[in-house]
């Protein structure tokens, strides 16, 4: 099995009131192409801080952390916004939706960036997720749970090779949040993806491949 993500002895920390917070603590962690894990943790364990270090938007303070062959540690920042761009996609707790776009244009938003814009796969992806009769609305418009679903669709759409996905279903009813898990597994399954899914649900968790807990800044 090839692998897509390769973790080695991860350290972060930052400046706090009362001085240095070790968040993360020499994390290891492997994915290959097609797998998927549930990252588990109590709230400010350091979930965020991973993938948010996976993704490219923060750097860590030692270790490693290699993409699809390429060590991310060595990029510069337009190095990892290409990054972001064509190989790993973020869901975010925060939707991060553009506001000026309507819901259509914010799900084709990054795979047109990607070169992998496919209206057809736009449109089943919105009909999955219950998204077609909001397409023309804007987000200012949209509910959170909707927000939120637009964001997951957006994501999926671009195709990517790694999923980083933060509480994705924080704001769905259990229902909604099965139906987004289906999707997300059918990118894996369709393309050979991996996703990596911080989340507080043992229903989702044990769906995925793989779980691991996070706790004291190191995985258990």
């Amino acid at each position: 099995m090839r692998m897509l993500l390769d973790i080695t002895d991860l350290t972060k920390s930052y400046e706090g009131p009362e001085g240095r917070i070790e968040v993360l603590r020499g994390i290891d962690l492997s994915l290959g192409a097609g797998q998927t894990l549930a990252l588990t943790g109590e709230s400010g364990s350091g979930k965020s801080t991973l993938l948010h270090l996976v993704g490219g938007l923060d750097q860590a303070d030692g270790g490693r952390i290699v993409i699809d062959g390429t060590d991310i540690t060595d990029l510069d920042d337009a190095g990892r916004a290409a990054l972001r761009r064509d190989t790993v996609s973020i869901v975010f707790q925060q939707f991060n939706l553009i506001p000026s776009l309507d819901v259509a244009a914010n799900i084709a938003f990054q795979a047109r960036l990607a070169g992998r814009h496919e209206p057809d796969r736009n449109h089943a992806l919105a009909a999955a997720l219950g998204l077609t009769d909001q397409l023309g609305k804007y987000p200012e418009d949209l509910s959170g749970g909707q927000q939120q679903r637009v964001a997951i669709a957006r994501t999926l759409a671009a195709q990517p090779r790694l999923v980083l996905a933060d509480e994705p279903t924080g704001n769905l009813d259990e229902a909604t949040a099965a139906k987004v898990l289906d999707q997300m597994l059918a990118l894996v399954a369709e393309t050979g993806a991996a996703l990596m899914m911080a989340t507080h649900s043992p229903g989702l968790a044990a769906r995925l491949d793989a779980r691991v807990n996070l706790s004291l800044g190191q995985l258990a």
